[in-house]
């Protein structure tokens, strides 16, 4: 069963189309990446997804609901997790979770309250200032608000965004249970290694969507190679690569250099050469998510310009 299921999405702001032409699907309990460059369209379908906004063109049912029509009953039955912190600062933990309890008419609120705050580890800090706490707190926090009214679609938003790895990793332990009890999440990211922990991954840029599938699928598709070169003379390398046939990509990591193309063969023979001509050592490595990803990004049309 899908629980979103777009066709032609097309979402425009006066002259600029923001989302154009997206269709995509995410399966119940499904953990879907949505992925791409700032300013790709990520927030604005999400906000059509959750029924914010209205489509301009297209298509598309979430939870079952029409998202032409029925945006409200979308709205009752997700829970959505906005890229800014939106709560008020100077107000307490539990004082949020019972304003947001009211918001959805949840009966009696404390009870919803008291029960959210010990499913999300927050009753110690029920009594902090909203305003006090550290940004993986905050985002704690956020969460518990989207839970709150047993949504069966969560939509998140850049939801790590400046919290520290060891909150990272625990906000999507906390996902992965919620997925495998049956919530489905359409969660979009900037993080190569958050992707990766996605069951699913689509890629949008400039309001197109680029590539859907399985992290492995998505790979396999790009047709990318990658070789990695050492050595004392990998910036002298560098330099020398910038212009030979075969090369889409150079990028130093430490102390090695990362070169990505699609034409394997004339990648491969550049390489070589020039791993030659600067006393360098030549492998062939593994092309990661990034390098697609930016590879994507080089093909892209800005929309806006």
């Amino acid at each position: 069963m899908n629980v979103i299921e777009v066709n032609d999405l097309v979402k425009r702001f006066g002259r600029n189309t923001v989302v154009d032409h997206v269709s995509m699907s995410v399966k119940q309990g499904e953990i879907s990446g949505f992925l791409g460059p700032n300013g790709s369209g990520k927030t604005t379908t999400i906000r059509v997804m959750c029924g914010l906004l209205t489509p301009d063109e297209g298509t598309g049912q979430v939870l079952g609901y029409d998202l032409g029509t029925e945006g409200l009953k979308i709205k009752r039955e997700v829970g959505y997790m906005t890229q800014r912190f939106s709560f008020y600062e100077d107000l307490t933990i539990e004082e949020n979770l019972t304003f947001v309890a009211r918001l959805y008419g949840l009966n009696p609120a404390g009870r919803h309250v008291r029960d959210t705050l010990e499913d999300l580890g927050l009753a110690t800090r029920r009594t902090q200032l909203a305003g006090t706490l550290s940004g993986g707190w905050k985002q704690r926090l956020a969460l518990a608000a989207c839970l709150m009214h047993s949504p069966k679609l969560l939509l998140l938003d850049e939801p790590t965004a400046g919290v520290d790895p060891k909150a990272r990793r625990d906000f999507w332990d906390e996902i992965h249970q919620r997925a495998s009890n049956g919530l489905t999440v359409l969660v979009s990211t900037h993080y190569m290694d958050e992707a990766e922990r996605c069951h699913r991954i689509n890629y949008i840029s400039y309001g197109k969507l680029m590539a859907s599938g399985t992290v492995d699928q998505v790979l396999k598709d790009a047709g990318l190679t990658t070789f990695i070169l050492e050595g004392a003379g990998v910036t002298e390398a560098a330099k020398k690569l910038e212009s030979r046939a075969g090369v889409d990509q150079i990028a130093p990591f430490g102390l090695t250099l990362h070169v990505v193309g699609q034409d394997a063969d004339a990648l491969k023979s550049s390489v070589m050469e020039v791993a030659k001509e600067t006393g360098t050592k030549a492998s062939l490595g593994e092309t990661s998510l990034e390098d697609v990803f930016i590879q994507f990004m080089g093909k892209s049309t800005d929309n806006r310009q």
